[in-house]
């Protein structure tokens, strides 16, 4: 995440001459061409219609003052996780990548000096096809910079989650890339939690196969944090893409969703929910491109702010011609238990196919009164009261993950952190 002036991006930021020069023939390929989208493109500025919400200053400046600091250790899914990955500093910590079944993880910092990897079909592929209609160019500009992040590759059904937690102690930038690959009929989890660096620019691809199945949760926390991702995910006829962000700090967020739904009778489902205090800025964008016959979408998101936050949801279902019985659904609301926070939802709909049933819906509201007496004169003091609807408002985007005791465990993460609060 490096530039000059507000448009352009310089060559020396963009060719590292040393990363090229050790780069295999697959990488060297996919980071130039990456570099000469970006430097097309330009860096997005604030009168681009999808950032003008969100100030893009943070992430692209390259003198900007950061706070970093020491990333805790979330105690969360302990008793789910068998197989866990640490990054630390942004850079892979676990020296031995595990061996699981039906599933091989490799590291694209190794696998980036061979001339020839299965990555090269899909590394760089898919942010290239998410960058129309809407340009993308902080994606490019990871394709091309990133050193490090994991290649999954399932090959049949993977029993456990695999989980990536990431701890950074005192590093600025972190520029990572995930690689996902589910081959027809295989299935996997993949959990994200911790921080990179104070300011992150993360990348993942997904590449699901036909009859295939993709689950993906993360977690983000991080009070001085800046966190910048994207997913791009291609999902085959009879697949299955779920995944769930839960972001209950840090300064400024950006999450980024583009789906492209290939094949026909595939689903996807796009769920998050935040929890926003203070100086604290939450950006949820997501475009999901209908293009295949008799597909579904789900999009939820719940968003509880309170003493001036901000939450932003952008998103958008695209149904193209002969993209025929499209389920397409999208829910926004956001929890204000303030005067002082804002909710910014810019839904859109863009069908050109005439059997669909596509709905959109955004709310914005305070706590309710008649609730919140009725819990207080059952004796439930004021603050556990406003937990409890809290936890009730935020229930539906955590009923959208797929397995109950990854579901509760995020549950009682958030009763942890709001009795803490």
């Amino acid at each position: 995440m490096v530039a000059s002036s507000p448009k352009v991006i310089s060559d020396r930021a963009l060719h590292d001459a040393e990363l090229i020069s050790n780069s295999g023939a697959w990488a060297k390929n996919a980071r130039q061409l990456a570099s000469a989208r970006a430097q097309e493109q330009g860096l997005p500025q604030r009168r681009d219609e999808y950032w003008k919400y969100t100030r893009p200053d943070v992430f692209v400046q390259k003198n900007v003052a950061l706070i970093p600091q020491a990333c805790p250790e979330i105690g969360i899914f302990a008793d789910q996780m068998k197989t866990e990955i640490v990054f630390e500093n942004a850079k892979l910590a676990t020296h031995h990548l595990p061996e699981i079944d039906n599933c091989k993880i490799e590291s694209l910092s190794n696998a980036s000096t061979l001339d020839l990897h299965w990555v090269q079909d899909i590394y760089g592929k898919l942010e290239l096809a998410g960058q129309k209609p809407v340009e993308r160019s902080l994606a490019a500009l990871n394709t091309a910079m990133a050193t490090e992040g994991l290649l999954v590759h399932a090959t049949g059904q993977v029993s456990s989650p695999i989980r990536i937690h990431s701890v950074s102690i005192g590093i600025t930038d972190a520029v990572i890339h995930h690689v996902v690959k589910v081959e027809a009929g295989a299935s996997v989890t993949l959990i994200e939690t911790g921080q990179y660096g104070a300011r992150s620019n993360v990348v993942i691809e997904v590449d699901v196969a036909d009859t295939g199945s993709f689950h993906h949760i993360r977690v983000q926390d991080g009070k001085e944090s800046h966190m910048l991702t994207h997913i791009f995910a291609s999902i085959g006829a009879d697949a299955k893409f779920k995944s769930f962000t839960l972001t209950t700090d840090g300064k400024m967020t950006r999450n980024e969703c583009i789906l492209d739904l290939v094949g026909d009778n595939s689903s996807v489902t796009v769920a998050g929910a935040c929890l926003g205090d203070s100086n604290f800025h939450h950006d949820d964008t997501v475009f999901i491109t209908h293009d295949a016959v008799n597909c579904e979408s789900r999009q939820v998101f719940k968003k509880v702010l309170r003493n001036g936050a901000v939450g932003v949801f952008q998103g958008k279902i695209l149904v193209k011609a002969g993209a025929q019985k499209t389920d397409g659904y999208q829910i926004s609301q956001s929890l204000l238990l303030d005067e002082d926070s804002q909710f910014l939802a810019k839904p859109e709909l863009e069908i050109y196919a005439d059997d669909v049933a596509c709905s959109h819906g955004s709310t914005s509201g305070a706590i309710d009164e008649e609730a919140l007496f009725y819990l207080r004169s059952r004796g439930v003091p004021e603050p556990k009261a406003v937990d409890l609807l809290t936890l009730s408002f935020i229930a539906q985007a955590i009923g959208e993950i797929e397995d109950p005791d990854l579901a509760q465990a995020i549950l009682s993460y958030l009763t942890d952190i709001l009795e803490a609060r």
